[in-house]
């Protein structure tokens, strides 16, 4: 054989060892030991996954704001993590989620700026899963956009873009209003330095139910609004027109990134985006992953 030949022969090897070995992985039993049974594509769960799990859908931003602020990026991969080590099944994206990313999820959670700004496709897939009984979890500056009125029938209260609403870099002095409330469970009144927002559009029929207030900062942006009790964590039943009961639950901080890794702040999101995709409350803190299946030892 000669050399041109030789090459040819072991391309067709290799390719087809490629496909032996593709063919094979789609095969396998699941590594961590569930009963669960492949997804829609075919193919079964990373190791680890609990195919079980709530559906989880994260609406992230490209960074904005100064270090350490806004970080929209590093919360789509760091949640997709831990939210999938609590036992959730996790997607998202940098764009708006399509009605086909939103067709099997239980709550979607939005962490991206000015996402309020919603149009064509993208509002109607949002507002059709709302219909459907869909969750709504909302971060931060993704409640503000052009329409607070109607982005307020979503989520509960929206905030005007292009207002000063806002203190910037101030304290946010907690005060938990229903501590009864199972998302507050076990939380007690802090400080975070953060972002608290004022002047915000509230949704008339059904109101809110506040969760937790803070009293607006004295900063140049805060203006008169100095000393104002203002909702900050809050959450929202509803029903649309035609639709069916829709849960929100809105944190109204987040400008500074390291707060997501308070622990009362990350209990309660955990509970937060439980209860808004109508789980069990605690059901992603208190999962427990399946133990690992053993292999027989070597001889």
């Amino acid at each position: 054989m000669g050399c041109q030949g030789r090459v040819l022969s072991s391309a067709i090897a290799i390719a087809a060892m490629m496909i032996f070995s593709v063919l094979g992985c789609a095969q396998q039993p699941n590594p961590s030991g569930s009963s669960a049974k492949p997804g829609p594509n075919g193919f079964l769960s990373t190791p680890g996954q609990n195919m079980a799990g709530m559906h989880i859908y994260l609406w992230g931003g490209l960074k904005s704001h100064l270090e350490g602020q806004h970080d929209y990026p590093q919360w789509l991969a760091d949640w997709s993590k831990l939210l999938t080590k609590h036992g959730a099944m996790v997607d998202g994206a940098f764009h708006p989620p399509t009605a086909a990313d939103l067709e099997h999820t239980d709550v979607l959670v939005i962490y991206k700026g000015d996402a309020a700004y919603l149009g064509g496709d993208s509002k109607q897939a949002i507002e059709d899963f709302v219909k459907r009984g869909g969750g709504l979890v909302s971060i931060h500056d993704s409640l503000c956009g052009p329409d607070p009125a109607y982005f307020a029938t979503l989520i509960g209260g929206a905030k005007h873009h292009g207002e000063a609403n806002y203190t910037l870099d101030a304290p946010v002095a907690y005060t938990i209003v229903d501590k009864s409330d199972p998302i507050m469970e076990g939380m007690s009144d802090f400080t975070l330095w953060d972002e608290a927002f004022f002047k915000v559009t509230w949704a008339a029929k059904p109101k809110v139910h506040v969760l937790a207030t803070a009293v607006i900062a004295g900063t140049p942006s805060a203006g008169a609004h100095k000393g104002e009790v203002a909702p900050q964590i809050w959450t929202y039943e509803h029903t649309l027109p035609g639709g069916k009961p829709s849960r929100a639950f809105v944190w109204m901080q987040g400008h500074i990134y390291e707060n997501f890794a308070n622990y009362q702040v990350q209990q309660m999101l955990l509970r937060g985006i439980a209860w808004a995709g109508k789980h069990p409350v605690n059901e992603l803190i208190d999962y427990k992953p399946a133990p690992k299946a053993t292999l027989p030892a070597m001889r």
